[in-house]
Formats: C-alpha cells, sequence, structure tokens
C-alpha cells in the first residue's frame, strides 16, 4: 500500500521556504528568527539543518524560489496573445501597484524588501539577488523587443537598457512607496512607463 502522506523531504522544505518567506515579507530577514520561522511552519527545530546549512542557506534558496515563481507568472503573462504586449507590459507594471493597494504600502515584493538589508549583510544572498533581478530585466527586454518586432516600439530603442531603466524606477518608486506609505510613487512611476512606452512608439 502506498502511504500518500505529505511527508516528503520535498514537501517540508517547500512548507519551511513559503513560511519563511510570508514572515519575511513582513519584518526582514534579520528580524527574523530560525525558531519562529520552524515554530510557523509546524517543523521541528533539530530538522532545519536536514534541508539547508545555515540560515543563509535558507535565504539564498528562499529567494532562488521566490525568483523562479515570479519570472514564471510573469512568463505567462507576457505570452498570452491578446492583448498587445504593450498593454501587457503596462500590466505587469500595474501588478506592482495593486501589491501596494492590497497591503496598504506596507508589504512590497520580496526582492524590493530585501535588497537594502541583506546585500551588506549577506554576499551570497546579495548574489542571489542580483542575479534574479537580472532574470527580470532580461524578461522585461525580451518582451519590449517583441512589441519592437509588433511594430509597437520604435526599433531604434535599446530594449535592454529601457528595461533596466523601468525596473530600477520602479524598485525606487517602491522603496519611495513604503517609506511614504503612499501610492503616489508607483503612480508616478506608472505614468512615466506610459510615457516612455508611448512616446518610444514606432511612427
Amino acid at each position: 500500500m502506498t502511504d500518500s502522506r505529505p511527508t516528503t523531504h520535498q514537501d517540508t522544505r517547500e512548507r519551511i521556504l513559503a513560511t519563511g518567506e510570508q514572515l519575511i515579507l513582513g519584518r526582514g530577514f534579520s528580524a527574523i528568527g530560525l525558531s519562529e520561522i520552524l515554530s510557523a511552519a509546524e517543523v521541528p527545530k533539530g530538522s532545519f539543518y536536514h534541508y539547508f546549512q545555515s540560515k543563509e542557506g535558507f535565504g539564498v534558496a528562499m529567494l532562488e524560489r521566490y525568483f523562479d515563481t515570479y519570472l514564471a507568472r510573469c512568463a505567462k503573462l507576457f505570452a498570452l496573445h491578446e492583448p498587445p504586449i504593450q498593454q501587457r507590459l503596462l500590466s505587469y507594471f500595474d501588478g506592482w501597484r495593486q501589491v501596494a493597494n492590497d497591503s496598504a504600502c506596507q508589504n512590497m515584493c520580496l526582492a524590493v524588501k530585501l535588497a537594502a538589508e541583506v546585500s551588506d549583510l549577506s554576499e551570497l544572498m546579495r548574489q542571489a539577488l542580483n542575479l534574479g533581478m537580472q532574470r527580470i530585466m532580461d524578461q522585461i527586454a525580451d518582451a519590449l523587443r517583441l512589441a519592437q518586432a509588433e511594430g509597437a516600439l520604435s526599433t531604434t530603442v535599446d530594449a535592454q537598457e529601457l528595461a533596466e531603466s523601468l525596473y530600477g524606477m520602479w524598485v525606487g518608486a517602491s522603496l519611495l512607496t513604503k517609506v511614504q506609505r503612499d501610492i503616489r510613487p508607483l503612480n508616478l512611476a506608472y505614468r512615466q512607463t506610459q510615457a516612455l512606452l508611448c512616446n518610444e512608439c514606432a511612427s
């Protein structure tokens, strides 16, 4: 008889990562101890090192999981045939505003949450953030190239540079939104994104 109970290594590891992400998204990496994560995940403390070598190793795995999930979700949006890719790009950035609205401007994405905190705290986590953010910018650049192929964006525009500029603007606006507890910085970023995409349209 097959044992179907969800007690495999992968199930437990995933539960620790998912629980840790939610706790850290609210209070940050340094403020959350392993005991709190494991208690919330209902995993014995002594078993943590069966899945991760250290809290830093856990942090790297959490970031890798976050970026893989985030990029897969965005890939589905950009792969749609409708609406036009320009509108899909605007929908992507509008999602940043929705996240801020839903959390009363307190919980932004995990990458924004941890970028400033862990970049000086952990070189391995900084590298994971850098790689994940670069993958996001590359994905946006691919969407911009698709807009160029569809004639919705001028081919004179450097898609990679525009993607990096847009992403940098939104990361900065997200930080201001969190500090100010006001959606206005993200609204301004949205209007600037609209203007950039429209001004760079092919004639």
